[in-house]
């Protein structure tokens, strides 16, 4: 094997690790695109979901770091909220900042905390809530050696918008595990659960991946794919079996 094979190879392992950090110190633009069917009362409704999550680290200091994280939503509905109804455009963006120690603590644990955001940007009514909400957002992580296992978690409640809309208040919880083949490949299990306070309802996927890193030209990108479970919903909302696709760009500096 040349030396550029083995550099590669030791590069390969590295940005897989950190892109199982939501706050690693790299620059990517990862997009997620979900499947997820069975939504309203007759269950005819289904939806594409394409989120395009750009993710941007920003040197403060010797010591810190802050990593600005955007997910947009672009969506494709169909039957929704009823049947006969359908949509397409951009959802609503949520916004967090991190700010993080750009190292770990003594015991090998990374965090970061710092505001999120949601921000009224959907293009049609039916694909937003029509409410601006702002929180805490919060993220705890430990890599060692193949595997990486951590939570993320933020709150949102909203202070503006329309006033025949539901009001926000949304605790996200996500815990996550990943496990790094030698071959590069990371398999991942995690779930994305949300719990409505005005509502009093859980929205709870279970989403398993299988993610592979791979090179064209001088472009490094991760694709991949899984299956989500949605263990819990409220009324009217996915159920049973979603697809998940994934293709994430890489910069590293």
């Amino acid at each position: 094997m040349l030396l550029s094979e083995f550099l590669w190879a030791d590069t390969q392992e590295e940005l897989a690790k950190k892109l199982a950090n939501p706050i690693a110190a790299l620059i990517s633009v990862p997009m997620q695109a979900e499947y997820d069917e069975n939504f309203g009362p007759d269950e005819d409704g289904s939806r594409w979901k394409v989120n395009i999550q750009p993710v941007i680290p920003f040197s403060i200091g010797e010591n810190w770091n802050v990593i600005s994280r955007t997910i947009l939503p672009v969506l494709d509905q169909e039957d929704m909220p009823i049947k006969g109804q359908s949509d397409s455009g951009i959802g609503d963006v949520v916004q967090s900042f991190f700010f993080s120690p750009k190292q770990p603590t003594e015991s090998g644990w990374i965090w970061g905390a710092g505001p999120v955001f949601l921000l009224d940007t959907a293009s049609d009514d039916n694909l937003g809530g029509e409410q601006w909400g702002a929180g805490p957002t919060a993220v705890l992580l430990k890599q060692q050696g193949q595997w990486t296992v951590g939570m993320l978690a933020n709150h949102i409640e909203s202070f503006a918008g329309e006033d025949d809309r539901d009001d926000v208040s949304a605790t996200f919880i996500q815990p996550f595990l990943s496990y790094i083949t030698h071959t590069k490949t990371t398999f991942s299990i995690s779930t994305e659960s949300t719990y409505s306070w005005e509502n009093s309802d859980w929205s709870v996927p279970i989403n398993f991946s299988v993610k592979q890193m791979l090179k064209a030209g001088n472009q490094l990108f991760q694709v991949g794919g899984g299956v989500r479970y949605w263990a819990e919903s409220p009324d009217g909302g996915a159920e049973d079996w979603g697809l998940r696709l994934e293709l994430i760009f890489l910069f590293p500096k």
